[in-house]
């Protein structure tokens, strides 16, 4: 009797487990079911709330959305493309040259070998100021020359001195006196021949040694190039150093066909660095008249003052002249023209923000930009802090893609 209870008992407790397991999993995902819009809902009111919090995202249809209290926030300032008279400007590439009525090759003029070099590259030096010591034989055989000439001179005098007066005493005949005279004729040109060589190597009378030669600066300036080093060998014609005076600078402006009877010598043009902000205004001092083989552009020449150095050779640049004004029909403020993958865009201002607007540009003169494409009078657009707004767009761009 009791094997039957313990398992009709058994057999309970098993059937009443299984109920609770059925039981449980009906429970579980009749709340998995109940909470999931709930659930869903929450989460995209907490995005929402998060969006509203942190800064502007793209939309749909590629929209940049920001609202009133963002845009002020970023100090983003709208306007509307308008008419305008602007100045008919042609932008021209160019590049920053040495001043070559500024700039010299300093050879030796003299062959030997450095004894000591004091100048170094980059060092601004001032004119008369010694670069170079060279020890040169060459140098020491004219200086031994013209010291001849010199004694032979000083004797010719003499003894022209001394016949003359013979012969105005009538003691000695006028042919003595003659010869005296040629002979002093002859030591006076061989004496200057010799002071001439020297002044022509710049070396003037020994100072110390006879072959000791003083390298030094023509005019005042900076070493941009160094070709010589103390113990070294050079010849009468080697480049030893580049000295250029860069308080002013040329800028090489290529001038196409249709622009060479608007570039004229005298007219203003304003340089603008095409890696950083700086800018000057000089006047075209060059035309070529020649177009060149390959290019089939002209050169134009540019002089600018570089009182900070700023202007290097080498450095490419902008070059920009007004000539007469045109009335353009639609224009934006030049800040506001920005460029995305390649492509120029204005900020379009929308009802939730801005949109990307790709636009084709004509005339720039610096404060303003000609649309030929893509804008229409009246039209709003973000023209201060339109950098702001590309920034956002290339976050939103970057979620897309992440």
């Amino acid at each position: 009797m009791m094997l039957n209870i313990d398992k009709k008992s058994q057999k309970s407790a098993l059937i009443i487990v299984l109920i609770g397991a059925v039981l449980g999993s009906a429970i579980l995902f009749w709340k998995k079911d109940g909470a999931g819009p709930a659930s869903e809902a929450a989460h995209a009111e907490e995005g929402a709330k998060e969006g509203g919090k942190g800064g502007a995202h793209v939309g749909e249809e590629g929209v940049i959305l920001m609202n009133a209290k963002q845009i002020q926030t970023a100090g983003i300032i709208t306007a509307k493309a308008e008419s305008a008279t602007m100045g008919n400007v042609i932008q021209l590439p160019g590049e920053v040259r040495f001043n070559e009525d500024l700039t010299a090759h300093i050879v030796p003029r003299t062959p030997g070998v450095a004894d000591s070099v004091s100048a170094d590259l980059g060092q601004n030096v001032k004119k008369g100021q010694d670069l170079a010591v060279i020890s040169s034989p060459a140098l020491a055989d004219l200086r031994s020359a013209s010291l001849a000439a010199q004694k032979r001179l000083s004797l010719a005098q003499i003894t022209f001195q001394r016949e003359k007066k013979l012969w105005e005493d009538k003691i000695s005949a006028e042919q003595d006196y003659l010869q005296a005279q040629s002979a002093l004729r002859e030591a006076e040109i061989e004496s200057q021949t010799a002071r001439s060589k020297l002044s022509a190597l710049g070396a003037g009378e020994a100072e110390g040694a006879l072959n000791r030669y003083v390298l030094r600066a023509p005019f005042s300036g900076v070493i941009v190039e160094k070709h010589i080093a103390q113990g070294e060998a050079v010849k009468e014609d080697a480049n030893v150093f580049l000295l250029s005076d860069l308080a002013s600078v040329w800028v090489e402006v290529v001038v196409t066909p249709k622009d060479l009877e608007l570039v004229r010598v005298g007219e203003t043009v304003k340089i603008t660095s095409a890696a950083n902000d700086t800018s000057a205004t000089g006047k075209v001092s060059y035309v070529g008249n020649l177009l060149g083989e390959q290019t089939r552009t002209a050169k134009a020449r540019v002089v600018i003052s570089n009182p900070n150095m700023a202007w290097r050779p080498g450095l490419f640049v902008n070059a920009a002249m007004t000539r007469g004004e045109k009335n353009v029909p639609v224009t934006v403020v030049a800040d506001a023209v920005q460029t995305i993958d390649g492509k120029t865009v204005v900020f379009v201002k929308v009802e939730k923000g801005f949109k990307v607007q790709p636009v084709k540009t004509g005339s720039n003169d610096g404060k303003r930009v000609e649309i030929v494409e893509g804008l229409s009078v009246g039209t709003q657009y973000a023209a201060a802090g339109s950098f702001v707004v590309k920034a956002e767009q290339g976050k939103g761009s970057a979620g897309h893609e992440d």
